[in-house]
């Protein structure tokens, strides 16, 4: 949910909370002062009636109106304390049931006690309080669809400062030449996150690109001493031919030599992918990339006996044509190398994938790890452990999916290209 739906559900609650609260205080409010208002002039009528008797020691003959009329009638019983109190009357003319404000008390006239009962009809009163408080509905619904399209509005104006810095963040990379630069803004939060925003990627632009140039420098210098040491141990085997023991120990040298330079090649281009230093944007024939891979490995294969099943199609990509070269030389010497003797491997080319799979010497590899650095299966007695890495590296940059499944008896790794 956005920030903004959030807050103006919560303020929205709070404030039809707080409107249905008050109105219900409201209307007992104003009723209490309308009925206070009715009681009183049940009281001035009380009083006249009173003056009026002492006056001329009768009782007044009272014309009753439609809202208010009197009555007289005589009594034993003295009211001490008459109070006004609300009762229900039926209206002849009206034709309905409604209430009345009564205050009843005693008065004494011609030597006789008699009962007065003043009445006042509520009916104003009532159509008043509705009036007004259909009146405050009203004028609530008003204030809170204005407070939403205001808050709307106004919302979207202070948030529009946010989003322009999410927006320069998704459209920031670290192979652009700067660091990020985020303008001023006028609100001081909004401003105070892209000045941390921008002194953070100027630290990591920096830390890049110290980085980048330790690994340019490192993969200079460490291909000349690789180098030299295998022409070293190329010119001490010739010297030391005949001798067995020299000889072996000499290959050992060698292979780690190769190895460690296979290593270093690996490790550098990982680097380069995480770094974002190839853009796949260049149209690449996969399907005859395929066949000069399995051309230069044909020999390999035919000594392993490896029976080979290839359907491709014909596929043109976006894409790096150096990475499309690693990327199927890393999944065919993968499938050739960990295939048995015997064994077969199918290639399968796709529009929509690509698909190597080889028979399997063991069980199936952790489906958890086969993509990790440096992780190798049981069987695997050489190679870096970093080609399936470099693979899923490969596939990031290009936007491509790539899945392990073991099925059949078979290792397959699948590449969607997700188009």
């Amino acid at each position: 949910m956005k920030l903004f739906a959030r807050y103006n559900r919560v303020n929205t609650s709070a404030t039809i909370i707080t409107f249905l609260i008050g109105s219900i205080l409201f209307y007992f409010v104003l009723q209490y002062v309308l009925v206070r208002q009715l009681d009183q002039g049940l009281y001035v009528e009380q009083q006249e009636i009173q003056v009026y008797v002492q006056m001329h020691n009768s009782l007044p003959d009272l014309p009753g109106t439609k809202h208010q009329w009197t009555l007289f009638k005589p009594t034993t019983a003295v009211i001490a304390k008459p109070k006004p109190r609300s009762v229900g009357f039926y209206n002849k003319s009206e034709d309905e049931n409604e209430s009345i404000r009564q205050l009843e008390f005693t008065i004494a006239a011609n030597n006789k006690l008699y009962d007065v009962i003043v009445n006042q009809s509520e009916a104003e009163t009532e159509d008043l309080l509705k009036l007004i408080i259909l009146v405050t509905v009203g004028m609530i619904g008003v204030i809170l669809l204005s407070n939403y399209l205001v808050n709307r509005k106004l919302v979207v104006r202070l948030w529009k400062p946010f989003y322009n810095t999410i927006d320069n963040i998704k459209d920031y990379h670290l192979t652009i030449q700067q660091p990020l630069q985020l303008t001023k803004e006028p609100i001081d939060e909004i401003n105070l996150l892209n000045e941390s925003l921008n002194k953070m990627t100027l630290r990591i632009h920096q830390d890049y690109l110290a980085l980048k140039t330790f690994t340019e420098n490192a993969s200079h210098e460490m291909q000349t001493p690789l180098a030299v040491i295998r022409l070293k141990v190329e010119a001490l085997l010739q010297e030391n031919e005949g001798n067995e023991k020299s000889i072996k120990q000499l290959s050992a040298i060698e292979d780690a030599s190769l190895k460690l330079s296979r290593l270093h090649q690996s490790l550098l281009l990982l680097t380069k992918l995480e770094h974002g230093q190839f853009q796949a944007n260049e149209p690449v024939d996969l399907q005859a990339i395929i066949r000069a891979k399995l051309e230069e490995k044909q020999e390999l294969i035919i000594s392993r006996q490896i029976f080979l099943v290839v359907n491709i199609e014909p596929v043109a990509l976006s894409f790096h044509p150096h990475l499309a070269e690693i990327l199927v030389n890393n999944l065919l010497n993968n499938a050739i190398r960990y295939t048995p003797s015997g064994g077969a491997v199918e290639i399968q080319l796709t529009p929509v994938s690509l698909s190597v799979s080889n028979s399997a010497m063991g069980a199936s590899l952790d489906t958890a790890k086969v993509f990790s650095r440096f992780y190798k299966a049981e069987q695997a007695t050489d190679g870096t452990g970093l080609g399936l890495a470099i693979i899923r590296e490969i596939c990031m940059v290009a936007g491509f999916t790539v899945g392990y499944r073991f099925t059949n008896e078979k290792h397959d790794f699948t590449i969607y290209f997700n188009n």
